[in-house]
């Protein structure tokens, strides 16, 4: 490594989402409307499809890449689902759930308090990843948030026997 290189490199963190998607340009453009993406850059192979892109939003990057089932690299859609939600914290839940939905994500979980501090909701966008959207609504401590995990719980539980008699 070279003496002015840095390990970690400028802009980046030291986790960045890198995902798949069926038709990355048109990502790109959603996330754009969605999220606020600003394009970082594009790597367009032979056949145009992108063999590597970055947007930033917020302060983070999001890598994509068109999918390349030669390479193995599929999108939600061709797996018939996704395991990853990606997390966005922003000052303006309800504004930016709103503007991802009028974006064309479709809402998964309406935003609305949770027990552990934040104010959340989840879409689903156009390409099949599932984005969960906070604001920190109350500070809590790990302790706090596992005992209200907990009532939460077993109000549910209790909730859910009522509605069943």
């Amino acid at each position: 490594m070279g003496e002015n290189v840095k390990s970690v490199p400028e802009g980046l963190h030291t986790l960045t989402p890198h995902i798949v998607c069926a038709g990355a340009a048109e990502a790109i453009e959603f996330y754009k409307k969605a999220f606020g993406a600003t394009e970082f850059m594009r790597m367009p192979g032979p056949d145009g499809k992108l063999m590597h892109a970055s947007v930033k939003i917020g302060d983070s990057m999001l890598m994509l890449v068109d999918e390349m089932p030669q390479w193995g690299a599929l999108g939600p859609k061709a797996r018939n689902g996704t395991s990853v939600t990606i997390h966005l914290a922003v000052a303006n839940v309800d504004e930016v759930f709103a503007q991802a939905v009028s974006a064309g994500a479709k809402m998964k979980m309406p935003v609305a308090d949770m027990f552990w501090g934040d104010r959340y909701g989840i879409v689903v966008d156009p390409f099949g990843h599932e984005w969960s959207i906070a604001t920190r609504i109350r500070n809590m401590t790990p302790d706090e948030m596992v005992a209200a995990g907990r009532e939460a719980m077993q109000k549910g539980c209790a909730e859910a026997g009522k509605a069943a008699e």
